[in-house]
């Protein structure tokens, strides 16, 4: 079961999705009978079962179920969920929001479902039309220029400000020594912390041989230097909002970040995965901006990391909670709205700035849109895109016409030379056929010959012709990558070619593990499906399984550049 009632205390413990068991307590209210039945309900909507898959939507709902026995026992209500009435339901959602009716309408609904104990007349109006409706506050607006830089720039000064304070603490612990021998000091109490963790005045003060009075008049306070070496929940709040803005991930899923959804992918960049509510695992690339923001924070708590267990320490955001105790932060928005009023940040209407994190998503994918061409990309803005493509794309002269003219024909002959077969031919055959072969591929016998020789040889295959200029200036040589040859109509493959063809395979299986599926659906999917589908089937098997033999799967095979290499 996914979820279990507790009766003393009454409590629920849920197994929610991804997430270790917990015990959500629904605590002591008026009427017990009442709220034991609701609890019955409240577990059998949780995942899979029903819509509750978070533990912020559980807590919400136990509230919710909170207010409705309070509610219902002050109108005189002290029955069971079986004893339950039209008047009093009616009520109750008459005078609640949408999200009361909703949450308690989806409790009593699972209830009944497992029990089948509700009144008729009550059933009825249960699984019936809700009286109020949701208020649609339409689409999130994204932030105006002014707030954005303002917001940014801040985040960014103090991202550097901590990182700097961190760093700097961390070289004075460096020199320091065990307080209760060199004394007293800065340097010292850094030393010591570095190596108790984020601990009070009290162990300190225990490990000095002092009492706390006498500590606190000696030596004052660790507070300064703990909170400079282990970073609180409200110093955060920079870092999560700079890769919102960065990154544009969901809230939900870059607050549930671990150690293992990130990746390097290269030199400065990371591949992180992470968990989108409506959807499910997504990744994305981050950018060097992004992946360096994300390593100094993982530098700056890898401290604490060392002093909590291995689970805990497996959370990116792992923070000091106002207990000192480590936990992974929430990010909810009350803490944003003090982080924003320590800094005193404004909104263009000269109110405090309305932190939404939905809002940075939307704005970084308003940004993205007008650096990209698109219906929301236009060079002028109060421009739609068909006055654009009338504007700039219409050809004025018959000059521009011409040139147009011959951009779509070489286009139009690309695809068609694209969508023909791949050339793959073998000695033998070629040499009975070789009348045939000369015709369908357009050349002369002397050309044919020098390619069944491995004169016109490069990686993958043999070429044509070199200086057709498909892929870069017309008279010079090819500069594509290995794979364009696959779907090259220059291209020739012969059997001599079959263990380069399979160290491009074995290539493209390390790239598919280490990114996107999005991003190597782009790159490289349709060369791999030309090379599996189209090129190796047309080889004999056994041909195919002896080149296997020469390949050793490894990127040093290959002739590839720093940034191609497999992370």
């Amino acid at each position: 079961m996914p979820a279990e009632v507790i009766r003393e205390p009454l409590s629920l413990k849920v197994s929610l999705p991804g997430q270790e068991p917990v015990l959500v307590s629904i605590g002591k209210v008026a009427n017990p009978d009442l709220a034991a039945d609701l609890a019955e309900g409240l577990a059998a909507t949780v995942h899979p079962n029903g819509p509750i898959a978070k533990l912020t939507t559980l807590k919400a709902f136990v509230v919710t179920l909170r207010r409705m026995v309070r509610e219902l026992t002050a109108d005189g209500f002290t029955g069971s969920a079986a004893e339950l009435t039209r008047p009093l339901l009616g009520g109750l959602w008459l005078r609640s929001q949408y999200l009361v009716e909703y949450r308690t309408r989806t409790i009593l609904r699972s209830f009944d479902q497992r029990h089948q104990t509700l009144a008729e007349p009550v059933r009825q109006m249960v699984f019936g039309t809700n009286y109020t409706r949701p208020l649609l506050n339409g689409p999130l607006k994204p932030y105006e220029p002014d707030e954005w830089n303002r917001l940014i720039d801040l985040c960014k000064a103090e991202v550097r400000r901590l990182g700097e304070r961190h760093r700097a603490m961390i070289t004075l612990a460096e020199g320091g020594q065990d307080p209760a021998v060199g004394g007293w000091s800065k340097a010292n109490a850094a030393w010591l912390l570095t190596r108790t963790g984020p601990v009070s005045r009290v162990p300190v003060a225990e490990h000095l041989g002092m009492t706390l009075n006498n500590f606190k008049h000696r030596c004052g306070s660790v507070t300064k230097e703990r909170e400079t070496l282990f970073p609180t929940h409200i110093q955060a709040v920079p870092y999560v909002l700079l890769m919102s803005a960065w990154t544009g991930i969901v809230p939900d899923g870059l607050a549930g970040l671990t150690t293992d959804d990130v990746r390097w992918t290269g030199r400065q960049a990371m591949l992180l995965s992470y968990t989108k509510g409506r959807t499910s695992e997504e990744s994305v690339v981050l950018s060097p901006r992004a992946s360096g923001l994300l390593q100094q924070w993982l530098e700056h708590t890898e401290l604490m990391r060392r002093h909590v267990p291995d689970e805990l320490a497996r959370h990116v955001w792992l923070v000091l909670g106002r207990n000192l105790v480590p936990h992974a932060g929430t990010f909810r928005e009350y803490l944003l709205r003090t982080w924003v009023k320590q800094h005193a940040l404004k909104g263009d209407n000269g109110e405090p700035f309305p932190v939404d994190r939905r809002r940075l998503r939307t704005t970084f994918i308003a940004q993205r849109g007008q650096r990209e061409w698109s219906l929301r990309a236009t060079i002028d803005p109060n421009h739609s895109p068909q006055v654009e493509g009338d504007h700039y794309l219409s050809a004025a002269t018959p000059a521009q016409q011409a040139v147009i003219d011959d951009i779509i024909s070489d286009a139009q002959s690309d695809l068609l030379r694209r969508a023909s077969t791949p050339a793959v031919v073998d000695e033998a055959a070629s040499a009975a056929r070789l009348p045939e072969e000369v015709q369908r591929l357009g050349l002369d016998r002397g050309v044919l010959a020098e390619l069944l020789a491995g004169e016109r040889d490069v990686f993958t295959a043999s070429c044509t012709d070199q200086l057709a200029g498909l892929h870069g200036p017309k008279g010079k040589p090819c500069p594509a990558r290995p794979w364009v040859c696959l779907l090259c109509p220059l291209a020739v493959f012969a059997p001599r070619h079959l263990p380069n063809l399979l160290r491009l395979k074995a290539y493209f299986a390390r790239q598919f593990r280490a990114m996107p599926r999005e991003q190597f659906a782009v790159v490289f999917a349709p060369y791999a499906h030309r090379l599996s589908s189209q090129i190796l089937p047309r080889f004999p098997a056994a041909a195919v399984a002896a080149a296997g033999k020469e390949v050793g799967d490894t990127d040093a095979e290959l002739p590839l550049r720093a940034e191609e290499m497999t992370p």
